[in-house]
Parts: structure tokens; C-alpha cells; sequence
């Protein structure tokens, strides 16, 4: 984010600025009327017993949360279970049925988030304002009621209590929605009382998870309503009953879209949002065009000043060989012609690039500069420069002195591994002796990484799009946007999640703590999609039924001779573990692989 300087001049877009964060204002009043906010937790439960074996707990608790993740996103509803014995995890989540696609995935990523916070309790759930995720050891997924069902009272916006004749309404509506869900499409209903004179619109809802049946959903909310009636009426303006499988509200406010929002006031309301966000947005446009000119005209006296501790690195970058005009590589690229574009990544456009003296580039193109964006520029800038090793992609240069940062590799033609290896025609070019030697072509620059360079460098984003491969398909790692370095005398460090899931550790998605196991994890689940040609779409599937089908098949997917001992036991010993006590070191699975051949 920008930082203004003390004593600068009145800026010309402050006034205009100051407009528009008072529409912004405007239009999220009158939204919140009608759309429900940002998930709030309602309650969290954390169960009384610690699990046995934490680790192996935590490993299964993940693989259950990934299951479930792949179902919400679809249906809003999932459900599953993995582990044995002692590591056995069951999970459910749910979102409310008057969720939109969108708002119910940032609800379960809230709840994901959330959860883990409960650990090592072998069982927990939390309730959000629209959605609802639980784990357990045991099977509770037909459970009903228990005895951690609570409700949830609250006051309406003034802070007062609802209007007088609000409690009757209230109280008539929510026995009117308990006792029409559970014979309603998906236990869920929702309705709202009838407009009067005498006493403020009430709103309510009741919904039951999919895996009740209806006798249990109908024993599940009538528990709900009782308790929302007898703890939250007639003083709360809003109330929630919590069960272990259903949730029952009422409310002051229009917190679903009412059947009759397509006419009357709903639609009002609506189009006064609409009409209001529309006048920001052209704001934001002619704002935003002001902005950016300014902006431009000073962009190089700003740049020294918004990357706290950057401009060192900026000056030295200018005086050293690692400096690149930005013209040069405008020319270069042919005006970054999307022709040459090679792939795109979340931090920005690779395009390929001729510079003068005929070399071949590869020129990254990063997104509009903000806090994060700096981070990643400089933090790949800093670690890439240091290290040098035939499996890693080397750094040429960087520009930035112009209106965008830009940083320069070294061209491979082949691209990245992953355009071969899921690519029903170009995976026949990897043929058992070339998957064999991108294997363990990664594991050497892994393994300089983590143990050979003079600092030692966590990778974090291993997958086979960040896999580069020369005209003779030998592998070089790349992209270390997200790199991080430790101390040798550093167990692990303690760090945001950062990453893509389904190549993500366990162990680092609960518990935050970063340490080179992650990269093999990562490397392991590469591993196994080099020599299975399947692509991973999230990081459950059995390892053993991979290993099977590889066994069975050549590359090009039809049965075959089998893989080299090799390669399989690369695939046997390299990442499959999830308990990170039982990965090998990268070093380790690479000799097993060069003893094997």
C-alpha cells in the first residue's frame, strides 16, 4: 500500500477519494439490510478427550476436511471419514440453504480455518452465521441432538429489545418453519410473518443435515425451537438453536431471500443496492484513471518508500549485471504479444522473450504492485540469485525502474511438466526413462535446497506447473515466489499458509509450523503423479490404489510392461507418508532411486 510522505503537496485525487469512501459507506448500509454479512461464529464446541495419537489424528483429520471440501464446493453438503483405529476421523459440513455457491465456499473456508483450534480434542464443531463443519472419532453423522446442543441469543441492531407484539410473531413463525422442514425439499424452510401494524416483521428458518432422516430432523428441531423459546424469547431480537444435527433462527432482519423478494419491498431494496453499487463503480473508474496518472508520474520516487527495506536491494539490483532495461524487454517480448505467452501464475504473466544479442528469455510479468506483491518480487529476487545448480532455474536479471517489475529467466522450451504430463498426446514423450530422470532431477535440486546451498531454502509450492524441462526434458525447479530460509539451528518456522492444496502437508495445514517436510510431501505427491499420469485433484486418494495402477500400466495409460524398480520405489518411499516422522529426507528417497536403477 502506498504511504504518503509528510509535507507533500495536496494531492488532487484526495478530495474525490474522500466522495467515494462515503458512497463505499452508503452502499454497504444499504446492502446489509438485505445480504448477510461477513460469517460470524456462533459457537464453537471442542470435545473433552484428547486423541491418543495426536499426529497420526491430525493427518486423517486433514485427509477428512479435503473429502468434505470437494463435496461442499458442489452441493453445499458433504460428508466422510478416514483413518483406522486410533487416527479414525469423522467428518460433516454443511452450508444453510439460503447461502449463495459463493458465500457458502467462503463460509467453509472460514469454518476450515477455525476448526483446527480445537485439536487435540478427538472431537469438535463450530456453527457459523449460514454454515457448520464437525469432526469426530466416532460416527456422529446420524446424531440428532446430544448434549452439547446450545442456542444463541441476540439483540437487534440498536442494542435494545425487539419491538412489543415482535416475541408472538417470532414465537408463531418458528413453530410454523420446525414443523415444515423436516417434510420440505432438503429439511430446509424458511418463511417470514405477516406484515401488521401491530408488530415488526419476523423472519425465520430451520434446516437439518442430509444425513438425518425425517423422524430425526423432526425431533432434531422441535429440540432446537423448544430451546430457542424458552432462553432467547421473549427478550432477544434474534435467536439460534444449535444442534448436533440442525439449526433453527429467527430474526428481526430479512436474513434469506423471502419468497416474495421478487416484488414489493425486497425488489426495492434490491434495486436501490444496484443502483447505488453502479454510481461507485463509475466513481471508482474515473477515481482510478486520476489515481493511476498520478501515481505514474512518481512512480520511482514512491517505489524506494513502499517496499520497507527494499530500496537497498533496488540500488544494488541497478549496479549490478542482474539489471535489465524495461524497454529492452518490452522489445523483447514484442510488446508482451500474447503470442508469446507461456503460462500464467497467481503473481503474474510469463512471456517469452529475444533479446538483442539473441539469447532466448523467459520474462515474468508481475501483477500490479501492492504489499504482497513486493514481498514475493523481492523475496524470489533475494533467494534465487544465491543459489545455482543445474535442476534449479537460473535468474538472469530483473527491471524495475519502469512502470511495472519484470524478472528474467533463462528460456526452456519444453515448458513446464505439467502441458506433457496430463496432455493426452504430449505425455507419450515421457516414457519410462524420462519420467525416471525428472523424478530424481527434482530430488537433486531439492536436495541442494535443503541441504547443499549456503542457506538453506524451503520451497513450499512443489507441484509439476513450477517443473520446467529443457530440450532434453531435464527437470528444473522454479517459481520462489513463496520460498522461505532458516537458520541451521531452526526446527521449523512458524508461518502463514501459503501454497496449493492437495500438495500441502498436514502437518502445515493444522498447525502452521514450516519445515522441509513439506517439501517432500510435495514432491511425493509429484512423485506419484509423474509415474501414474493422473493428476491430483486433492491429496486423499489412496496411495496404495495409485501404486496398484501403476503397476499394472504403461505412461500412456494401457496396460504394459511395468515401470523400473526405480521408479517404484521412488514412488513407495518419497512423500506418500502423511505423518511427517516418516518421510525420508529428499537425499534418502534419491539414493534409493540410483541404487535401484
Amino acid at each position: 500500500m502506498q504511504r504518503r510522505r509528510a509535507g507533500r503537496a495536496h494531492h488532487p485525487v484526495l478530495p474525490a477519494a474522500a466522495v467515494l469512501t462515503h458512497l463505499l459507506l452508503a452502499a454497504a448500509t444499504v446492502a446489509g439490510a438485505d445480504e448477510p454479512g461477513t460469517p460470524a461464529i456462533l459457537a464453537t464446541v471442542c470435545g473433552a478427550r484428547q486423541t491418543p495419537d495426536p499426529e497420526g489424528f491430525d493427518v486423517s483429520f486433514v485427509t477428512t476436511l479435503e473429502m468434505i471440501y470437494q463435496n461442499v464446493t458442489r452441493s453445499g453438503y458433504g460428508a466422510a471419514g478416514s483413518g483406522a483405529g486410533n487416527d479414525t476421523v469423522f467428518g460433516l459440513g454443511q452450508c444453510l440453504a439460503y447461502l449463495s455457491p459463493t458465500d457458502c465456499q467462503l463460509c467453509y473456508a472460514q469454518s476450515r480455518v477455525k476448526l483446527p483450534h480445537c485439536l487435540p480434542a478427538d472431537g469438535g464443531r463450530i456453527y457459523l452465521d449460514g454454515c457448520f463443519l464437525r469432526y469426530g472419532a466416532d460416527n456422529f453423522t446420524a446424531v440428532a441432538t446430544d448434549a452439547s446442543d446450545t442456542a444463541v441469543c441476540g439483540s437487534n441492531a440498536t442494542g435494545g429489545p425487539p419491538a412489543p407484539g415482535f416475541a408472538a410473531a417470532a414465537a408463531a413463525l418458528v413453530r410454523n418453519v420446525t414443523a415444515a422442514a423436516p417434510g420440505a425439499r432438503g429439511y430446509y424452510y424458511a418463511s417470514s410473518s405477516p406484515e401488521s401494524g401491530r408488530a415488526p416483521r419476523a423472519y425465520a428458518a430451520a434446516q437439518c443435515w442430509r444425513s438425518l432422516n425425517a423422524s430425526a430432523c423432526a425431533a432434531c428441531v422441535a429440540s432446537a425451537r423448544d430451546r430457542v423459546l424458552r432462553q432467547c424469547l421473549p427478550g432477544a431480537a434474534e435467536g439460534y438453536g444449535l444442534n448436533a444435527g440442525c439449526v433453527v433462527r429467527y430474526s428481526t432482519r430479512p436474513f434469506y431471500l423471502p419468497a416474495d423478494a421478487a416484488g414489493g419491498g425486497g425488489s426495492s431494496t434490491r434495486h436501490t443496492v444496484i443502483i447505488v453499487i453502479a454510481s461507485v463503480f463509475s466513481a471508482v473508474a474515473v477515481i482510478g484513471i486520476a489515481f493511476v496518472w498520478t501515481k505514474m508520474r512518481s512512480r520511482r520516487d514512491h517505489l524506494h518508500d513502499d517496499m520497507d527495506g527494499s530500496g537497498e536491494i533496488i540500488r544494488a539490483i541497478a549496479a549490478s549485471h542482474l539489471s535489465f532495461k524495461y524497454q529492452e524487454l518490452r522489445r523483447a517480448t514484442d510488446e508482451f504479444n500474447q503470442i508469446n505467452k507461456l503460462g500464467q501464475g497467481g503473481y503474474g504473466s510469463v512471456y517469452k522473450g529475444v533479446l538483442p544479442d539473441g539469447r532466448e528469455v523467459a520474462v515474468k510479468r508481475l501483477f500490479f504492485n501492492t504489499r504482497q506483491w513486493a514481498d514475493q518480487f523481492f523475496n524470489e529476487v533475494r533467494l534465487v540469485s544465491q543459489v545455482q545448480h543445474k535442476n534449479l532455474v537460473k535468474l538472469l536479471g530483473c527491471s524495475v525502474e519502469g512502470p511495472e517489475s519484470l524478472l528474467v529467466y533463462e528460456y526452456l522450451c519444453n515448458t513446464s511438466l505439467d502441458h506433457y504430463l496430463f496432455d493426452a498426446f504430449k505425455k507419450n514423450a515421457l516414457d519410462w526413462e524420462r519420467r525416471f530422470e525428472i523424478i530424481l532431477g527434482t530430488a537433486e535440486g531439492l536436495s541442494y535446497l535443503h541441504n547443499a546451498s549456503e542457506i538453506r531454502i524451503i520451497h513450499r509450492d512443489i507441484k509439476a506447473s513450477n517443473i520446467l524441462l529443457d530440450e532434453r526434458f531435464r527437470p528444473k525447479i522454479a517459481d520462489f515466489g513463496l520460498a522461505r530460509n532458516f537458520m541451521e539451528d531452526q526446527s521449523h518456522l512458524s508461518t502463514g499458509l501459503a501454497g496449493t492444496f492437495g500438495y500441502m502437508a498436514p502437518e502445515y495445514i493444522v498447525h502452521g509450523q514450516l519445515t522441509e517436510k513439506a517439501d517432500i510431501y510435495s514432491y511425493g505427491v509429484l512423485v506419484l503423479e509423474i509415474i501414474t499420469g493422473r493428476k491430483n485433484h486433492n491429496s486423499v486418494a489412496s496411495s496404495a490404489e495409485d501404486m496398484e495402477a501403476l503397476q499394472r500400466r504403461d505412461p500412456d495409460g494401457t496396460p504394459g510392461p511395468k515401470p523400473s524398480r526405480a521408479v517404484l520405489g521412488g514412488g513407495s518411499c518419497a512423500g506418500v507418508p502423511r505423518r511427517a516422522a516418516l518421510r525420508p529426507g529428499v537425499a534418502e528417497p534419491q539414493a534409493a532411486d540410483v541404487e535401484g536403477g
